[in-house]
């Protein structure tokens, strides 16, 4: 490898640092992953049980503790596994250590039992188990809640996404497997309760210690050792184990037409980054991007030369303005409004589109906590209308689904709803992000739950923060690190960046948006490269424009509009598809959203040849040095021809010309 060669770690992930990989388990016909001592993927067989069981420490801001496990054992063997482990949270004042045994025989009677001790007082807004309930199987299916009293209770887990908790005082759950064979989990050591995690892209339902009820923070005292523990009981005796089937194909089957179109594909752009953005306009227009989501804040004192720099963008790149406006809620929202009028006019700004929000609405409003003081929607849609006349408005709220699913506007004083998503609130590694893509038909499957038909536009949303409702400010990642609401991940500018921004824009493409906007132009969330303070490990050595999603982003944003095909994948967690007809053929686009090669088998795009490009390891120094990758001859191939996706690869198939 060359000085100037990038590693493959930087290729998948912009940073030198991977995600420990997880030993998995097995117990006769039940399986589990160890992952940094919490169990994942509970399996029988090939049906997820349970997504996780794992003990988290949470601090008073909600950050997450590592753990440091110490004295790790396991055994493995016909009597089934065990694990034992200490482990030690500290942030240099605060501390607590606790000791956890985990067992499961063949039977999958599994226990998982931690016994801890603070150091010393320790301020938590969250210490003990959760359990997190997979959606495949689970969402809208029946469960039985036994309560901490006794009571026991049928219900269904929710299939529109719950606002709040739906179930409270649990001491267990009870749900179906597969046809004759029943799960329980039961949860010891304190009262837990549920919450559907969907709110924040978490593909789960969380079961969790301590109600939301009581105050947070609290304190563990010191030395007082505290004991909880979670196991799983099965109703029947469990399948016999079958013989490996070793790796297959994915299918992905092009099919009719969808009776949708690819939606228009924009992009953000922040105050602070619109100097940046203007100086890559060229970029901008030649990625065919006709939306640009730009935010004017009237909290900030550079309204007219934000303005200006809009204008002058939107000019040199040939795209739209969709303007973000930001009231801060202390005057009326006609006197807030007046001065961002003003400056748009002045600079001969005109937005194709506008939505509104309030200041307080950036943060979240916990679930029994009394909102905040501020003008009515009423008020808010009725002045923007007068401050913009004719121009489309929009509401909703321009932080994340959750605050949008808890305080939803009235959809009748307004032309379009809007959100953004982030798929680093609770976890950060790389498996958890792209698993949050399969909570995306549900958000939409909810909010036209209570839209009225109204249009629909999503983002600006990338990997990284673009703010943190739950906190004083997004959370700095001056090492590249996988960090919880980060305002830099560095796998916004890898292949898994791409592969991501892929399953993202099929998510809601399929689900018949109008706009679907990513991250911004340029910085921590952009596609665009330009130097930052974080160091950017291959990029900050010269020769690269561009990241890899910037190419997703192009070569869809060309194709906006189009009628898009049925695509399915056989394995839609693994393989992503999206495929639409252009007016020279058939076009799909694969995403392979894990760290395994993956092999695909495409049927129903004729029998015509092909033209394909890859975003991968082999072109990565292309992708990110050549900005028209997709305009070059790329591979040709037959149609039936199988695919192989390298970790995080994007491939777009197109008729020969």
């Amino acid at each position: 490898m060359s000085a100037d060669e990038p590693t493959r770690a930087v290729k998948l992930f912009g940073t030198t640092t991977v995600d420990p990989e997880g030993r998995e388990l097995r117990a006769g016909a039940l399986s589990a992953v160890l992952d940094s001592g919490a169990l994942r993927y509970i399996r029988v067989g090939d049906v997820e049980v349970l997504r996780a069981i794992a003990f988290l420490v949470r601090d008073e801001n909600w950050g997450t503790y590592t753990p440091q496990i110490d004295n790790l054992k396991i055994a493995e063997g016909d009597a089934g596994f065990a694990v034992t482990y200490g482990a030690r949270c500290s942030n240099g004042k605060n501390a607590i250590t606790y000791k956890a045994q985990i067992a499961c025989s063949p039977a999958g009677n599994l226990q998982f039992e931690v016994v801890a001790t603070p150091e010393t007082d320790f301020p938590t807004n969250r210490t003990g188990f959760i359990v997190l309930h997979p959606l495949k199987g689970v969402a809208g299916h029946p469960v039985e809640v036994e309560h901490v009293d006794g009571r026991k209770v049928s219900a269904r887990f929710p299939e529109v996404i719950d606002p709040v908790q739906p179930f409270f005082d649990i001491r267990s759950l009870t749900h179906q497997v597969q046809p004759g064979l029943e799960v329980t989990c039961s949860m010891q050591g304190d009262a837990f309760e549920m919450e559907d995690q969907r709110n924040w892209t978490d593909a789960s339902f969380k079961t969790y210690v301590r109600p939301l009820s009581k105050p947070w923070p609290y304190t563990l005292p010191a030395g007082e050792t505290f004991t909880q523990s979670v196991s799983l009981r099965f109703s029947a005796p469990l399948p016999a184990v079958t013989g490996g089937v070793g790796s297959r194909a994915t299918d992905v089957t092009v099919g009719a037409a969808a009776r949708v179109r690819l939606p228009s594909i924009g992009l953000g752009v922040s105050a602070d980054e619109a100097g940046a953005s203007l100086a890559a306009a060229d970029l901008v227009r030649s990625a065919h991007v006709r939306t640009l989501v730009c935010q004017m804040d009237g909290r900030r004192g550079d309204l007219a030369e934000t303005a200006k720099r809009y204008a002058r963008l939107a000019a040199a790149s040939d795209a739209g303005v969709s303007l973000e406006i930001v009231l801060p809620a202390k005057a009326s929202p006609a006197a807030e409004l007046a001065p961002i009028a003003k400056a748009a006019t002045d600079a001969g700004l005109r937005p194709t589109a506008i939505a509104v929000s309030l200041a307080p609405y950036l943060k979240s409003i916990p679930v029994g906590r009394k909102g905040p003081a501020v003008p009515s929607f009423e008020e808010t849609y009725a002045a923007a209308r007068s401050a913009f006349p004719g121009v489309p408005l929009g509401g909703g709220m321009l932080s994340y689904f959750t605050e949008l699913n808890r305080i939803r506007p009235p959809a009748e004083l307004i032309d379009f709803i809007t959100h953004t998503t982030c798929p680093i609130v609770h976890a950060a590694d790389d498996v958890s992000v792209m698993e949050t893509l399969q909570a995306l038909p549900y958000i939409i499957q909810s909010t036209r739950a209570f839209a009225g038909g109204k249009g629909y536009r999503v983002g600006p949303s990338a990997i990284p923060a673009r703010d943190n409702p739950y906190g004083p400010d997004s959370a700095e990642n001056p090492r590249n690190q996988r960090v919880c609401l980060s305002r830099m991940d560095p796998r916004q500018r890898g292949l898994f960046g791409a592969a991501w921004t892929l399953g993202y824009i099929a998510a809601f493409a399929k689900g018949g948006l109008d706009v679907v906007s990513i991250g911004s132009v340029t910085g921590p969330s952009g596609v665009v490269y330009r130097k930052m303070d974080t160091p950017q490990p291959y990029f900050d050595a010269g020769g690269a424009a561009v990241y890899p999603a910037y190419h997703v982003i192009a070569g869809l944003a060309a194709d906006a509009g189009a009628e898009l095909s049925a695509a399915t994948s056989s394995n839609d967690a693994v393989v992503v598809a999206l495929a639409y007809r252009t007016a020279k053929g058939p076009v799909l686009w694969l995403a392979n959203l894990t760290a395994a090669e993956q092999d695909v088998a495409v049927h129903g795009l004729g029998s015509g040849g092909l033209i394909q490009h890859r975003i991968d390891e082999t072109t990565f120094v292309a992708a990110t040095s050549r900005p028209d990758l997709l305009a070059g001859p790329g591979q040709q191939v037959a149609a039936g021809a199988p695919v192989t996706l390298s970790a995080y690869a994007v491939v777009r198939l197109k008729p020969a010309r």
